[in-house]
């Protein structure tokens, strides 16, 4: 049962990134047992069963949704070989994360964030959705009203095609998410020290549950874009 994150979680990150070698994860790699992959693992559990009543096909192995402390740098500039944050992601088991519909939570020694969104950006996906807002704009507006963003406490962004327009006449409401390229809605307004609370899982809940219905609008976007790739 998940308890709340830790001084040492928050520690053994902060030692990682100024001791960012093999040789000091090694020396150490009991502490990240302890202090950082069982209290990730613990939150993921204790989420699954939210995850599931949103949709019985998302993903809820820990092993699946949290993200690896040691980095790929095959490809990077940054030859660092681990993170001195993690991330979870709950997305539909089988699916790639690049340009996926996910819940995400993240801890970093700075910061805390969670919310609801794609991964990258996801053209086909957000072209559905731009469709949907033409045909079916009161749809789209429903389920906006339904989970109360944007608002000061969830917070709707996303990068800007900067010469798109929304068709004349579209509500100011839906104008302002027609041209974007991606869409990400994220928690604000939360104080870093609920990380060590028992209670984290029971809030961070709250807000998914808010957003399924954005989460249901996202994902049959996402389906209808590949079936028009794969059309």
């Amino acid at each position: 049962m998940f308890q709340g994150f830790t001084e040492e979680t928050i520690r053994f990150f902060l030692d990682l990134r100024f001791h960012n070698e093999v040789s000091f994860y090694k020396a150490h790699e009991d502490e990240f047992r302890a202090h950082v992959k069982e209290p990730f693992a613990q939150f993921v559990e204790t989420m699954a069963p939210t995850m599931l009543s949103i949709a019985e096909d998302i993903e809820t192995r820990p092993s699946r949704c949290v993200a690896r402390i040691r980095r790929d740098t095959r490809f990077s500039r940054d030859k660092s070989p681990f993170r001195d944050h993690l991330w979870v992601l709950f997305r539909r088991g089988g699916e790639s994360r690049e340009g996926s519909v996910m819940y995400w939570f993240e801890l970093s020694p700075e910061n805390m964030a969670w919310g609801l969104g794609f991964w990258g950006q996801n053209r086909p996906a957000m072209d559905a959705l731009r469709r949907k807002m033409e045909n079916k704009p009161q749809e789209v507006r429903r389920v906006l009203r339904q989970c109360g963003i944007p608002d000061q406490d969830l917070v709707l962004s996303g990068d800007r095609y900067q010469r798109m327009k929304p068709p004349p006449g579209m509500s100011l409401e839906l104008a302002m998410l027609y041209p974007l390229k991606d869409l990400y809605v994220q928690r604000a307004n939360i104080s870093f020290d609920t990380c060590y609370r028992s209670d984290l899982c029971d809030i961070v809940a709250k807000d998914y549950l808010r957003l399924k219905p954005l989460y249901h609008l996202l994902r049959a976007a996402a389906d209808e874009g590949m079936a028009q790739l794969d059309a």
